[in-house]
């Protein structure tokens, strides 16, 4: 079996970080298995979908390096739609309605009030149709089959369709809801795994028994927790979080799909370069039922791990043309976003104009100086430097190192200065600690 997965959007904004974890997770699971990734547009609500938001969907995916196998949109499917509904519809299982919004509310209400489940009160026969008023069409549930199903995250799940309302697929000026293309379409393209948020656990239910009124087979099915805020509660602050907000940031894809890959699962969440390799070890099994907790902090924190560990081949096409593989190497780890090379510019080059040192470390500068002019170079010249000043001048820890990097950098923080010293070569080096010491 070919796995087949798909990722549904509705083309009404930007992606945030709920919908690209599911993106994520059915590429991750495609790609494992050898699979395929398909992207199908949800567009049935014609007044809120845009193509600017279809097209911008396309344009997140690719930026995320989740470009699907192949794309559909629903609103090119009506035809299929109509086709099997009207098979459905002639086989006994979708039947006209004609009640209101209103009168379904008081109905619920006095089922309520009885208390009794507020469950869609199956009329006699077909509803009497009402002049003037077109009916909505809902799908009707065998009550004698019942729902079950092993869920890849939840396990067994067991439903009993008595306790179910007979969903509304489709609405009375046509429309289609969710429920019914979303079958129709799963079967069309394949879909052998369905994978999304544990909120469409009652929609599966219902779409199993939809599933086998149209003779077909089942997907596996795979429910996750759902996101919540980094306080604990769900935020309405994480539909702002995405692929805007990541590139606003200066933050690497990487770094968001390193953590949405593991968020909620018993794997350490860590920095991880490729796609590939977060494939390797994607598995259901690792995922737990507890909400997933969100913080852009650790996005932010990955970001700068990514990037500490970053190759020159993997950053070149994001450098400026000033930045060939010596300075990348040894600028990297001062970087917590890309943009950010850009401030180290002078540091690698001339016109530094480091600040004279405090009158306490100019000694030891001057000395640092002619530390600097006998030490090898051809080894490891930082070690050197240190190890002799250290000897010399009896300091150690900061007073002894954070002289040294105000003098050669001008900042109080920066990258490993071992490979930065290398890169700076001993004339540079000399001319700083000298001019630092106010020689």
């Amino acid at each position: 079996m070919t796995v087949v997965t798909r990722f549904a959007p509705s083309p009404t904004g930007r992606l945030h970080v709920g919908n690209i974890r599911t993106a994520l997770h059915n590429f991750l699971f495609a790609r494992q298995h050898g699979g395929r990734f398909l992207l199908r547009v949800d567009d049935t609500d014609r007044e809120r979908s845009t193509a600017e938001a279809e097209a911008q969907i396309h344009a997140d995916l690719a930026w995320l390096g989740l470009e699907p196998d192949a794309a559909v949109r629903q609103s090119d499917r009506f035809a299929l739609y109509e086709r099997e509904f009207e098979r459905l519809r002639a086989a006994g299982r979708v039947y006209a309605c004609y009640e209101t919004p209103e009168e379904l509310d008081l109905r619920r209400k006095i089922l309520l009030g009885r208390g009794l489940p507020p469950i869609y009160e199956r009329p006699e026969g077909e509803n009497a149709p009402v002049e003037g008023r077109a009916p909505h069409w809902r799908f009707r549930l065998d009550h004698d089959e019942p729902i079950a199903w092993t869920d890849l995250i939840r396990g067994e799940q067991k439903f009993d369709p008595r306790l179910l309302s007979d969903p509304v697929i489709r609405r009375a000026d046509g429309s289609w809801l969710y429920l019914l293309p979303s079958v129709i379409d799963d079967i069309d393209l394949g879909i052998t795994h369905i994978v999304r948020g544990e909120d469409h656990v009652s929609n599966s239910a219902v779409q199993l028994q939809m599933f086998a009124a149209l003779g077909a087979g089942t997907p596996a099915l795979a429910h996750e927790a759902l996101l919540v805020a980094a306080e604990g509660k769900l935020s309405k602050r994480l539909g702002a979080v995405g692929v805007g907000a990541m590139q606003e940031e200066g933050l690497e894809p990487m770094a968001l799909l390193s953590l949405l890959a593991r968020l909620g699962t018993s794997q350490p969440v860590e920095p991880v370069a490729s796609l590939d390799t977060l494939a390797a070890t994607f598995d259901f099994a690792h995922f737990g039922r507890a909400p997933a907790h969100f913080d852009m902090a650790e996005v932010a924190q990955l970001n700068a791990r990514l990037l500490h560990a970053m190759s020159f081949a993997e950053a070149r096409t994001h450098l400026p043309a000033w930045v060939d593989e010596p300075r990348w190497l040894a600028l990297r780890t001062a970087l917590s976003r890309m943009a950010e090379i850009e401030a180290w510019r002078t540091v690698v080059e001339d016109g530094l104009g480091a600040p004279l040192a405090a009158d306490e470390d100019r000694d030891f500068l001057a000395a640092a100086a002619a530390a600097a002019a006998e030490i090898d170079w051809h080894g490891e010249p930082w070690k050197a430097l240190t190890t002799t000043l250290k000897e010399r001048s009896g300091r150690k820890g900061k007073a002894l190192f954070h002289p040294l990097r105000l003098a050669l950098t001008a900042r109080d923080s920066g990258p490993e200065m071992a490979p930065l010293v290398a890169l700076l070569g001993k004339e540079r080096v000399i001319a700083r600690l000298a001019a630092a010491a106010g020689a």
